[in-house]
């Protein structure tokens, strides 16, 4: 499956990743529109992670041109009381966009997208408050009905036969598969997240763990990763593309290219990666 990315995604100012054949953004920052132009049409869904500015100032001119006749769906983390807020200033603001329905989700909750396709939300620790789902991450995957072994050498009349006798869920078994990971904002902390990703979208505010303690320093209310981390954790999972994002532009791009190429070299990372530089734009075409 051809899987197209264009985003852009610089920390404070603007984040959103377009996935086209698909029909849906993750996040929404600022000027979204003005770069996708008519392919925005395009956009059937809407995911967001949490609530920064950096994330969500693009839905007011998104919503503005493409919510008609219910044409948009916003998705949100549940616990989050700035999206209704927002819902009902938008409401107020552009009546003719009312018809968008807005969707909390909550820790697993998962959205069709196409047939087979489908967006999983769990919880991330960018806004960490125990039980309560203030941002998430998503992962989109495919779902098929497979085969099961002891009966592939059969011929298509006894297979339907069997089929007939006994049911289709007798003959085959649900066969789940990864197309992409996006992390949103988040700091590292469990692999396991994003076990078995194909192509994962990760964000890599800062180039160490020393900017970042130093940064955070324990006290910022919301918490992000190091370039160092991301790479170390990428080294143990072996995506087979890892895009990164959501640099500060506090980091010349010469200074991200080359701590990117060193952490490679450091790691023996031999797998696709992508850096979304700050200002920078991206546009991939996948195989996802």
């Amino acid at each position: 499956m051809k899987i197209s990315i264009q985003g852009y995604s610089t920390a404070l100012f603007s984040s959103w990743y377009f996935i086209e054949e698909l029909g849906i953004l993750f996040d929404a920052g600022d000027g979204v529109v003005a770069k996708l132009l008519q392919k925005s049409r395009k956009i059937k869904q809407v995911f967001i992670t949490h609530p920064d500015r950096d994330h969500i100032t693009g839905l007011f001119q998104l919503l503005q041109l493409n919510a008609f006749d219910g044409h948009l769906k916003v998705y949100y983390p549940k616990d989050s009381g700035s999206f209704p807020a927002m819902q009902a200033f938008i409401n107020k603001f552009d009546p003719h966009v009312s018809a968008c329905e807005w969707v909390p989700m909550d820790e697993g909750t998962i959205i069709p997208i196409k047939k087979d396709i489908f967006v999983r939300s769990f919880r991330n620790k960018h806004i960490d408050k125990g039980d309560f789902t203030k941002s998430i991450s998503f992962e989109v995957f495919r779902e098929k009905q497979k085969l099961k072994d002891e009966f592939i050498e059969l011929s298509g009349k006894e297979i339907q036969a069997l089929k007939a006798e006994k049911g289709i869920e007798a003959l085959t078994y649900l066969q789940k598969e990864n197309i992409l990971y996006y992390s949103g904002d988040t700091p590292v902390y469990d692999y396991s997240m994003w076990a078995g990703a194909k192509i994962l979208i990760h964000e890599s505010t800062f180039m160490t763990r020393e900017d970042l303690v130093i940064k955070q320093g324990g006290k910022q209310r919301n918490r992000h990763s190091a370039l160092e981390e991301v790479m170390e954790m990428a080294a143990e999972l072996q995506p087979e593309v890892l895009i990164l994002g959501h640099f500060s532009s506090r980091y010349s791009a010469t200074e991200i290219e080359a701590a990117v190429l060193a952490q490679k070299a450091k790691h023996g990372l031999d797998i696709s990666v992508h850096v979304v530089l700050p200002g920078g734009y991206i546009d991939l075409v996948l195989e996802g």
